[in-house]
C-alpha cells in the first residue's frame, strides 16, 4: 500500500525493506561502503507519484493526441535549431552510425525538447521507488538502480543530485543507468562522457545506441501502405513485399525488406505502414509503436522543413 506523504528519512528501509539486502549486495558485489550506502539510503525520498506516472504513460493516450504532442510547430521550430546548431557533429555521426540525421534530432526532440526539459524526480529517488515499489518491474528496476549508484561512482556524479524522468532516465537523450554505461560516448573529444550537459555526446551516443540495436545503413523505416482486405491481422509477424502484396497490403515503391504491418486509427478511419527493421530498432529505446511512429514521422517533418 502507498503512502500519500513522503517518507522522513531513514523510515524508507522500513517501509522498502529490500533495501538493506540491496546494500548487502552493493558492498559485496561492487565493494561500496556500507555505511556510505546506509546514509545515502537514509536520505531518499519515496515518491508514490512516480508509480501513478508509470502507470499512465502517454503512450495510452489515442494515437492522434499522442502524436500531436511530439509533432507540432514548436518541436518543428527547435529541432532546426539544433541542427543547425549542431550540423558537423550530426553529419558525423551519421557517417559513423548510419543513422540518418533527422533520426537523431527528432528522437532527442521527442524525449527531452532538445534538452530542455530532462525531469524533475530526483534520479535515486525515481529508481529506488520503482526497484522496491512496483513488483511488476521491480527486477528491472533493481538493475537500473545497480547501474546508477555504478554510474554515479564512475562519473563521480553527486548521487542525490541528479534529476531525471520519473522512470529515472537521465540526460539529454533520456538514457537509463545501464544503457548510459553501456552506448554512451565521449563524441566530442574532451576526455569524458556527459549526457547531462553536453549535447555533443548525446548525439553520437544516440547514434551509436541504434546502431548498437541493428539499425541499418540507408534502409527504410515505415512506408504507407495500403489495405485492400477488412481482415488483414496487425501483428508482430514480418512479411516480404511479396507476400505483403498476396495478403492484400500494397505499397507505392518496390522495397524487399521483411517488414511487419502497424496500424493506427485516426478520426477518419485507419491508417496503416509496413514498419522494417530500422522502425523496430526506434522501439528498443521506447518499446511502442506509437512512440517509433512519432519519432519517424517528426524526423520526417524536420527533414521536410529544412530541405523543403
Amino acid at each position: 500500500m502507498l503512502f500519500c506523504v513522503l517518507l522522513q528519512p531513514s523510515a524508507f528501509a522500513e517501509v522498502l525493506p529490500g533495501i538493506p539486502g540491496f546494500i548487502d549486495e552493493m558492498v559485496e558485489k561492487h565493494h561500496f561502503d556500507r555505511d556510505t550506502l546506509t546514509r545515502l539510503f537514509d536520505q531518499v525520498n519515496h515518491k508514490p507519484q512516480i508509480i501513478d506516472a508509470i502507470n499512465q504513460p502517454s503512450t495510452k493516450k489515442p494515437w492522434l493526441d499522442y502524436r500531436a504532442a511530439f509533432v507540432n510547430a514548436k518541436r518543428i521550430k527547435l529541432g532546426l535549431v539544433f541542427w543547425k546548431d549542431y550540423q558537423a557533429d550530426l553529419q558525423r555521426a551519421e557517417q559513423k552510425y548510419g543513422v540518418p540525421q533527422e533520426i537523431i534530432v527528432a528522437l532527442i526532440g521527442v524525449e527531452t525538447i532538445y534538452g530542455k526539459s530532462t525531469g524533475h524526480f530526483r534520479a535515486l529517488d525515481a529508481l529506488t521507488t520503482l526497484a522496491f515499489d512496483y513488483p511488476r518491474r521491480a527486477d528491472f528496476f533493481r538493475g537500473e538502480l545497480e547501474n546508477y549508484l555504478l554510474l554515479a561512482r564512475e562519473q563521480h556524479f553527486d548521487y542525490l543530485a541528479v534529476q531525471g524522468s520519473y522512470a529515472g532516465a537521465l540526460g539529454i537523450p533520456q538514457f537509463m543507468p545501464g544503457s548510459y554505461r553501456k552506448y554512451a560516448v565521449d563524441f566530442n573529444g574532451n576526455n569524458k562522457i556527459d549526457l547531462l550537459g553536453e549535447p555533443v555526446d548525446a548525439i553520437g551516443s544516440v547514434g551509436n545506441y541504434l546502431s548498437s540495436y541493428g539499425w541499418i545503413r540507408a534502409q527504410p523505416i515505415a512506408l504507407k501502405a495500403r489495405v485492400q482486405v477488412e481482415d488483414v491481422v496487425t501483428d508482430k509477424m514480418q512479411h516480404t513485399q511479396a507476400e505483403w502484396s498476396a495478403l492484400g497490403v500494397m505499397i507505392a515503391e518496390q522495397e524487399g525488406a521483411t517488414s511487419r504491418l502497424l496500424e493506427f486509427t485516426r478520426s477518419d478511419g485507419r491508417e496503416y505502414w509496413l514498419g522494417y527493421n530500422n522502425f523496430d530498432v526506434i522501439t528498443r529505446y521506447n518499446n511502442s509503436d506509437f512512440y517509433a511512429m512519432t519519432v519517424f514521422q517528426l524526423a520526417q517533418a524536420l527533414k521536410l522543413a529544412r530541405w523543403p
